[in-house]
């Protein structure tokens, strides 16, 4: 059996590669894994499950539930929240664990379910390998002790939740956000209410599309993946903003007055300078991956801030700001983490802080993401492709060292298999869009050729 757990969980075709079976079977092995590593050992544990509006969630927060109540834990169920939500819930209600049921930006027929440990934090590698060795025993014939009686759990809705974790991103704003107009696209995901109401709460002026969950058209060419969408919303609102969220809302881009895109890394750039200046960016330091843009770590440099670069995946950001004590972190893609009021990458507090930023100097969103100059970066993907021998292949590293001689120190690559799909990702960064557009090309086709 292959790796089942990637970059963020477990994810696949629903009821094809996820299926009932296996998450329930996943949900009894987290059950006895994070007992056996001390989370709720000596109680009664409990654990937070909430899902995103993909039809699929329905049975599959079934197969969760009853999973881990088989197995002694209790389950507050919050039903459709954003997965920030359920981490921040899972930590706030002092619950053992916390499970998400999302394939984030993935299309709909995808699912996938998402982990969390006691304070509402993604779990390290080696609590996932030992997730998935328990559950092969499980798979296999090994038996368990089932609880019977009293013993099983109970499952309750907690539909507090909503309140709750709406007033907590109120609460740790730094200012209101009265006067903005700010259009916000839901991905027709798991903030669709959610998002709106706490930038109403905050002052606000809202205008909302692509919030109608029906579950099946989540992220269907709308959300962080599809802003074509939003940035003609803005300009036809006459919007200071526009924020896009993916399906379950743990990533935020957004859009500037004239319609054009601010990615993740202009956004974690105006987060890290008001941080630093608010004195609340501890040791100087913003957290990014592999992925960041040059011109982030170029206008970083400028400000004084230090940049520590990370394998890709919100996870690994997270680990490092944990380990050195960092405040703020985040990816090109829009996860962001601001450590000191959220566990995960949150969309709906990073639109929110970028929104107070904007509120609270006056100055144009565009003006502020102006702090970096972003250099031209294609990203190609590649599928169809055996991604395990993408470090390994010879034709495939001498297409890197030419590709990287041509571009010299004005540009770079980055090839790297994908955690959640089956595909190789092609990165080029180069001072000219052409001729990172070619670059791309060029080890798109080498890759496709040497590893299909």
């Amino acid at each position: 059996m292959g790796r089942l757990f990637g970059t963020d969980g477990v994810r696949g075709v629903a009821n094809a590669d996820l299926t009932a079976e296996l998450a329930l079977g996943l949900s009894v092995a987290a059950a006895h894994v994070l007992a056996e590593a001390g989370t709720f050992e000596g109680h009664r544990a409990t654990a937070v499950v909430g899902r995103d509006p993909r039809a699929s969630g329905e049975f599959l927060e079934a197969a969760v539930v009853a999973g881990l109540a088989s197995a002694g834990v209790d389950v507050l169920r919050v039903g459709v929240l954003p997965t920030p939500a359920v981490a921040y819930l899972t930590g706030a209600l002092g619950a053992d664990i916390g499970v998400m049921l999302s394939a984030s930006h993935n299309a709909m027929p995808d699912n996938g379910v998402k982990f969390f440990a006691r304070g509402g934090h993604k779990l390290a590698d080696e609590l996932e390998d030992r997730i998935e060795t328990v559950y092969e025993q499980h798979r296999t014939g090994a038996p368990w002790n089932r609880p019977t009686g009293a013993g099983v759990g109970r499952v309750t809705d907690y539909t507090e939740g909503f309140d709750r974790y709406v007033a907590h991103l109120i609460g740790v704003l730094p200012n209101r956000l009265d006067g903005l107009k700010v259009v916000l696209d839901e991905a027709h995901g798991a903030a669709a209410r959610v998002s709106p109401e706490a930038f109403a709460r905050a002052g606000a002026e809202v205008v909302t599309i692509g919030a109608e969950p029906d579950g099946l058209n989540i992220n269907d060419s709308c959300g962080s993946t599809h802003t074509d969408l939003l940035r003609a919303a803005v300009v036809e609102h006459g919007a200071d903003l526009g924020i896009a969220h993916d399906g379950d809302a743990d990533r935020c881009l957004a859009v500037d007055a004239a319609g054009d895109e601010v990615d993740g890394d202009q956004i974690l750039a105006v987060l890290a300078v008001a941080m630093r200046e608010a004195g609340q960016l501890r040791k100087d330091t913003v957290v990014g991956t592999v992925m960041s843009n040059l011109g982030f770590k170029t206008a970083m440099e400028r400000e004084g801030i230090h940049l520590v670069q990370t394998a890709v995946g919100d996870r690994y950001v997270l680990e490092s700001m944990k380990a050195e004590g960092f405040a703020l972190g985040g990816e090109q893609s829009g996860h962001v983490i601001v450590l000191d009021h959220a566990t995960t990458g949150d969309g709906t507090l990073t639109g929110l802080m970028l929104a107070a930023r904007v509120a609270a100097t006056g100055r144009t969103l565009a003006d502020l993401a102006g702090v970096m100059r972003r250099l031209p970066q294609v990203l190609v993907n590649v599928p169809d492709v055996d991604k395990s021998r993408v470090d390994t292949s010879p034709e495939v590293a001498a297409a890197v060292a030419e590709a990287e001689r041509g571009l010299g120190t004005t540009g770079r690559v980055l090839l790297r298999k994908s955690g959640t799909e089956p595909l190789v990702r092609v990165m080029v960064e180069a001072a000219d869009i052409e001729q990172a557009r070619a670059v791309a090309g060029q080890l798109a086709d080498v890759v496709k050729s040497a590893l299909g």
